[in-house]
């Protein structure tokens, strides 16, 4: 069985309006809630007077007319994005026309290739592209707030955490969610650069974590420690399968996600696909027979002879 995480659920998703979580966050939840975005994605407010935007949403009207509700008499200086998936960026377009802000973020998605197999509920947002390209270390800052971008490639390869440093806050996109674990989905998604990415925040002193969907995680290390470990023992289970005969990725899904919701096999699968391209890599894991250039769903896997 994988690693229990101490899950967090428990929110009131208040469409519509802004709560204040801080003296400079305040979120705002999108009318979008399903299997891969639980109540919805959260929007930050950040700042007081003259305000940046994290992860406006999707291009909902009412959720874009909650959000300048939120700031009458404000300003929004600034639009950042977590990444490009299309619960996340495609707001920041009538957001900058209503306000004049300009986008920030990594970059445009890192694929326009689709991988062969179950489609998931958020994809890639391929009209995107931000007017201000950040990078790791990049400072972003306001008259009482100051942003430093945290790059956690994995989840998306353009994926873009911003620390509040007054609050030692870390908005921390779809990398680390308290209601349930991120799809880590090839062909942009990369298991390898998604457990490099946790074990950076683990070494990091955040106090607290505000993901895109669910609530705030209060207290991170045991959190991401337990991430980790899930990881890992994920890991360990598809090994488990491969000794054990089974060999193809739709087989070992029904048996390591048993107790998981069907309508999110797709997506287990595709984690699962990101997990053996990594073990492969590595060695640790071959494609029978002659495989493509990137394996994909429909090969089959074992484990290199000793």
């Amino acid at each position: 069985m994988a690693y229990q995480i101490p899950f967090v659920r428990e929110m009131d998703a208040d469409h519509g309006v802004a709560r204040r979580l801080s003296a400079r966050a305040r979120r705002l939840v999108a009318p979008n809630p399903g299997p891969f975005t639980y109540l919805g994605t959260n929007s930050y407010i950040i700042g007081n007077g003259e305000v940046a935007v994290i992860d406006p949403g999707p291009n909902i009207a009412r959720h874009v007319e909650a959000l300048l509700r939120a700031t009458e008499g404000e300003r929004i200086t600034h639009i950042l994005l977590t990444h490009t998936h299309l619960d996340h960026s495609p707001a920041a377009a009538p957001l900058k026309e209503r306000t004049g802000a300009k986008s920030y973020g990594f970059g445009p998605h890192g694929s326009g290739r689709a991988v062969a197999g179950p489609a998931m509920e958020e994809g890639g947002d391929m009209d995107f592209t931000p007017d201000v390209r950040v990078k790791d270390g990049d400072e972003i800052g306001g008259a009482d707030w100051t942003l430093r971008c945290v790059f956690t490639p994995g989840h998306t390869s353009n994926h873009m955490c911003f620390a509040l440093e007054e609050e030692k806050a870390l908005i921390t996109g779809d990398h680390v969610m308290g209601w349930s674990t991120s799809v880590v989905a090839p062909p942009d998604g990369d298991m390898l650069a998604y457990m490099r990415s946790l074990r950076l925040l683990l070494a990091r002193e955040d106090e607290i974590l505000l993901p895109a969907h669910g609530p705030p995680i209060t207290d991170p290390k045991p959190f991401l420690r337990a991430f980790i470990a899930h990881r890992e023992a994920r890991e360990a289970q598809i090994r488990q399968c491969l000794k054990e005969g089974v060999h193809k990725i739709k087989e070992m899904v029904a048996i390591i996600y048993a107790d998981v919701d069907k309508r999110l096999h797709g997506a287990a699968a595709l984690s699962t696909l990101s997990h053996l391209r990594g073990m492969v890599s590595e060695g640790r894991v071959r494609v029978a027979g002659a495989a493509r250039e990137e394996p994909g769903l429909d090969e089959v896997y074992e484990l290199p002879p000793k």
